[in-house]
């Protein structure tokens, strides 16, 4: 294998480039981040890893805007997404100024994974250690959820997790999403929290919400409010386990 990982533009014979690999285990060592698409709102969620006593938590986001009507959560290399971050802040103000039209989501995620791509196949650079959840709504008012990976691919998504324990909670999602549970925004809400606590802690600490309706510009949700929805879920639970023991002690 060593003969092939040194060199980023050098395939091995079995047809692997191993420095994007080596960015996707990047991504996979990252905080878990989870995007739900619903009928009218669309929620990220991201892993809220604990702090230095000293640092200040406004500048360790894991979710950020990109426009009014688009946003993101990331896992990976912070200091990459960052980067990419700048560039399709500034692509979505120079298509604004050029079309005269905001971007559409499909678009800015496509103008990401195109540079993500360009860094697979250069020599002298190394691709991108992050994973984007990109949600937004396009002028048809219609919610839209994507994921980039470090090798430069996309898809769309009804929803998905990327990050540290994705595939626990994107086993979660298959089972648990459908038309019903993501009616409102307080079910989308409770549906992003579930997945996200079968690999986190419970508690308004470990993780950071943000949603996204029709209209409106994203809503950072308080620990507060959090809290609240950890509550209720946590409620339900218990009630669920008594029913079960009732059933158990009757049969």
């Amino acid at each position: 294998m060593s003969r092939y990982d040194s060199a980023l533009t050098v395939f091995s014979p079995d047809g692997h480039l191993f420095q994007v690999e080596y960015a996707q285990e990047a991504v996979k060592k990252g905080s878990t981040a989870v995007a739900v698409r619903g009928q009218d709102a669309v929620v990220l969620a991201v892993e809220k890893r604990a702090l230095a006593k000293l640092q200040d938590a406004r500048t360790v986001r894991k979710i950020c805007s990109l426009d009014d009507h688009v946003c993101l959560a990331f896992a990976g290399l912070t200091a990459d997404a960052r980067v990419l971050v700048n560039k399709a802040r500034v692509e979505c103000q120079s298509h604004q100024l050029t079309v005269e039209d905001p971007v559409n989501v499909e678009y800015i995620t496509r103008y990401i994974a195109s540079v993500c791509q360009r860094y697979t196949q250069r020599s002298g650079a190394r691709p991108f250690g992050v994973s984007f959840l990109i949600v937004g709504f396009d002028r048809g008012e219609v919610p839209r959820l994507y994921q980039t990976e470090p090798a430069g691919t996309y898809h769309e998504w009804k929803a998905n997790a990327t990050g540290r324990n994705a595939k626990t909670v994107r086993e979660y999602l298959e089972k648990h999403y459908s038309s019903e549970t993501t009616k409102s925004r307080d079910d989308v809400i409770l549906l992003a929290i579930r997945a996200l606590l079968e690999v986190v802690q419970s508690g308004t600490k470990t993780m950071e919400l943000a949603v996204m309706e029709k209209g409106r510009p994203i809503q950072f949700l308080e620990p507060e409010e959090i809290g609240k929805y950890v509550q209720q879920i946590e409620l339900a639970k218990e009630e669920e386990a008594k029913r079960k023991k009732s059933k158990k002690e009757t049969a």
